[in-house]
């Protein structure tokens, strides 16, 4: 039972890990700031509700990352069911290539489904390389950030599905060379 715990906390952090990264620093400049404000509320100086409003800043940024992280690991467990199921489909990772977080947790699906080879090919094929973190629809207007469906897209996660036990061997048995036109 505790294996099982362990392993589902390791996919979490593995499913989004810039999201848990970022969590941490911003933890840490959190609890510097609020120090700050502490010491600051301490002496009575007025400068310390400012550092006590970045410090609320600074925590609400942290659960913002962490819906992000939740959201990437419910893409995980759906994409994972999904390759499990019907096997490599190409059309599948389309949807989650908008993002470094979102390969990430597409990539993590396809190794524990056993066609990470395939997933990385495709994304590969595509033209995302390691150093293509921000989402693409950030990259094509920044504002873009600001809106209901990138937000709702990025901090809430969809419906949670029914639990099955999956096969313990992998699923995937479609080749990289066999990715046809139509299946992109």
């Amino acid at each position: 039972m505790m294996a099982s715990g362990l392993g589902t906390v390791l996919r979490y952090v593995q499913a989004a890990p810039f999201p848990h990264l970022t969590s941490l620093k911003i933890s840490s400049l959190a609890v510097l700031t609020g120090v700050e404000a502490q010491i600051l509320l301490a002496e009575a100086e007025r400068s310390g509700v400012v550092w006590l409003g970045l410090t609320g800043l600074l925590i609400w940024g942290v659960l913002l990352c962490q819906a992000d992280a939740f959201s990437r690991y419910r893409e995980f467990t759906r994409l994972r069911a999904i390759l499990w199921r019907y096997g490599f489909k190409p059309r599948v990772f389309r949807v989650l290539a908008a993002s470094r977080c979102q390969r990430d947790a597409a990539l993590l699906a396809a190794r524990e489904a056993g066609c990470q080879a395939q997933a990385r090919g495709l994304f590969y094929q595509w033209g995302y390389r390691w150093y293509h973190i921000m989402p693409d629809t950030i990259m094509d207007n920044p504002l873009h950030f600001f809106s209901p469906r990138f937000l709702r897209g990025t901090f809430i996660p969809g419906k949670a599905g029914k639990r099955t036990m999956l096969p313990t061997s992998g699923a995937c048995t479609l080749l990289s060379g066999d990715i046809d036109e139509e299946d992109l």
